[in-house]
């Protein structure tokens, strides 16, 4: 570990994901849903990948997708999640440090789960069908948080998906009072619409006490606020916290600070549209870069939409052109 400063540190699930080419029979034969993300056990993960053809293991997790675009925009970048002793985790950490990420979570030992993954099936029209076994990812504890890891870090990120353990929220509070204390903010996504109505009451209490930070797609804001109305979206999340961001897909996004004008932000489309998977990750991570570097919030909603731009226009949710080209040829860094 070293001493220098942190743009991001993101906290979040920390999942391998295996992609394979298959056919509808193989579908069909181990209960796939056909474009549809099922959660199974370890047993059940084993099975499928056995079967699996040939493809490839990339790390994956929507903090880490984000903290993975930071250092693209040439940001320094930091990860606390939980992986096996296993060569999944190995696959997963080598990933993540390859990219200039600091990551030091102590790995899962002994006859726990192993490295959680999502086994990806892509069959011949394109269509993702995913099977997810969350082994190890969620057991991130407080005693994974590095104090000084995070009083290194402009901002700290959660990811919502990890919110609903309960043992990684203990781990949410203890990084957020560090944070608070060392004059630094946090960050939530919320990930999912069906985690805010599952966790609903818990996150109502949660952000206003922890969250300086808030990131929500259009449905996950209407699931925690109540409404799609922009207008009742801002005043109700005002009282929250001290900024939330709000995207709406082609339709750009929205900043509500909590002092001043909504900030309208524009969608950057694509030169072609491949897969959208990541694109609230990766808003998230230019958003969180340029706040952490002090930009105006057009700027810095500006990166968001760049970053977004550039993972949805290929498959895979990780960017392949550096993110900070991208950046400096639209005139944002």
């Amino acid at each position: 570990m070293t001493d220098a400063a942190l743009d991001v540190i993101g906290v979040g699930n920390a999942i391998v994901d295996v992609l394979a080419k298959a056919d509808d029979a193989f579908l069909k034969t181990h209960d796939i849903p056909k474009g549809g993300m099922l959660l199974i056990d370890e047993d059940q993960a084993k099975t499928v990948y056995e079967d699996m053809a040939a493809g490839v293991e990339v790390s994956g997790g929507s903090a880490a997708n984000s903290i993975a675009c930071i250092a693209s925009l040439g940001g320094k970048g930091g990860f606390v999640g939980k992986v096996s002793a296993d060569a999944l985790g190995d696959i997963f950490r080598h990933d993540l440090r390859a990219l200039g990420v600091e990551f030091e979570t102590k790995p899962l030992e002994g006859d726990g789960p192993g490295t959680g993954r999502c086994l990806v099936n892509v069959t011949p029209d394109a269509q993702r069908s995913m099977m997810t076994f969350l082994g190890s990812a969620g057991l991130v504890s407080a005693d994974d948080i590095d104090e000084s890891q995070i009083a290194r870090a402009a901002i700290t990120f959660f990811e919502g998906y990890l919110f609903e353990q309960p043992e990684a929220r203990k781990a949410f509070v203890r990084a957020c009072a560090i944070a608070k204390r060392e004059g630094k903010r946090s960050a939530l996504t919320l990930s999912d619409a069906g985690c805010v109505e599952r966790q609903f009451d818990e996150l109502k209490q949660f952000i206003p006490e922890h969250i300086d930070i808030l990131l929500a797609n259009d449905d996950e804001a209407k699931a925690l606020f109540g409404s799609d109305d922009i207008a009742v979206i801002a005043d109700k999340a005002r009282k929250m916290c001290e900024l939330t961001a709000v995207t709406m897909s082609e339709k750009g996004s929205v900043l509500i600070p909590r002092d001043g004008d909504i900030v309208e932000v524009a969608a950057v489309k694509p030169p072609q549209l491949e897969d959208t998977t990541g694109a609230g990750d990766a808003y998230a991570a230019g958003l969180l870069y340029g706040l952490a570097r002090g930009y105006e919030l057009e700027t810095a909603g500006a990166l968001g939409s760049i970053a977004a731009s550039e993972v949805i226009s290929h498959v895979g949710a990780r960017p392949e052109q550096p993110l900070k080209a991208l950046a400096e040829k639209a005139g944002l860094l």
